[in-house]
């Protein structure tokens, strides 16, 4: 039997999308939703990094393109790509999330929202032992996005995607429209 669900494909096929959608019609079904989402953070058109958003609005700084970043005032530099990732601000808004997760009364008619477990994220030791105390010991059910696999595995990307309590669905396709045509 699966307890937890997550969604994988690549960059902007819509699973932070999905996800949204499907916690909206969670919660007019009367059930909780807790946890974060990240969004893309654009300005003038050109896309400079990402935010963490929690299901109540909460926004704090994912990453940032380096020239939007800033000085990294002494502390180690985290980089995926051309972003700098602002792991204070991450761990700050996402950790306390976890830390009610099934604390509450009714925590099985509850869903927990980890999107995305992915390289910026994986930076934050703290964050790797929540996932992992979240999906062994948590009554309630979570809604995930992790990456499509693509060059070297990312060790706990990996161990949610073998899980026996975890069903991985792929979504290759934003719209109908980018189905592939022809006989099949």
């Amino acid at each position: 039997m699966f307890k937890h669900v997550f969604l994988t494909g690549p960059p902007g096929v819509g699973k932070t999308t999905l996800v949204q959608k499907a916690c909206e019609a969670l919660v007019s079904s009367g059930v909780g939703v807790e946890g974060f989402y990240t969004e893309e953070v654009r300005e003038g058109g050109r896309r400079v990094g990402f935010d963490v958003v929690t299901m109540t609005g909460e926004r704090g700084h994912l990453s940032r393109i380096r020239d939007v970043a800033g000085a990294s005032h002494g502390r180690r530099e985290y980089t995926v790509g051309q972003y700098v990732v602002d792991l204070p601000s991450f761990e700050n808004l996402a950790l306390p999330l976890f830390r009610n997760v099934g604390s509450a009364a009714g925590a099985s008619r509850k869903v927990f929202v980890i999107d995305e477990i992915g390289k910026m994220e994986l930076f934050s030791q703290s964050f790797i032992r929540s996932v992992r105390q979240t999906l062994d010991g948590s009554s309630c059910t979570i809604l995930g996005t992790i990456p499509i696999p693509k060059g070297k595995p990312l060790g706990l990307v990996e161990e949610v995607r073998s899980r026996r309590d975890v069903k991985v669905f792929t979504r290759y396709y934003q719209h109908v429209s980018d189905w592939p045509q022809g006989p099949f």
